[in-house]
């Protein structure tokens, strides 16, 4: 899948949460014949997001989203969900990186409650 926008956003991603966190640790969880790939998670103190590939977008799902404070209203989907808060990227979308890396720090800070 190389050239791939959504796995070179996946790249872009996973530096951006290594960045802003470096004792975060990345696992892959949930390989199943649809997706033999699985799914990326990352996780410090508790699990902060997964990273799913879809037809048309990337999807990047806060486990604890309701719990974080998103000044920069990141999340974009998801949003009347009780406890999880997703951010949907779609080619050519921007993402804040400055905003992108607070959310990352407002998770930790969250999961050590």
């Amino acid at each position: 899948m190389s050239g791939d926008w959504r796995v070179d956003r996946v790249h872009e991603i996973r530096s951006l949460i290594t960045q802003a966190e470096p004792d975060v640790v990345e696992e892959i969880k949930w390989r199943k014949p649809s997706n033999p790939d699985g799914v990326p998670t990352f996780s410090l103190d508790g699990l902060i997001c997964t990273l799913e590939l879809y037809k048309d977008k990337l999807k990047m799902t806060f486990a604890k989203g309701a719990s974080l404070n998103d000044p920069d209203h990141l999340f974009n989907a998801s949003l009347d969900a009780k406890v999880r808060r997703c951010i949907d990227l779609y080619e050519g979308d921007a993402l804040d990186v400055d905003a992108f890396t607070a959310l990352i720090h407002e998770a930790v800070r969250v999961n050590r409650g």
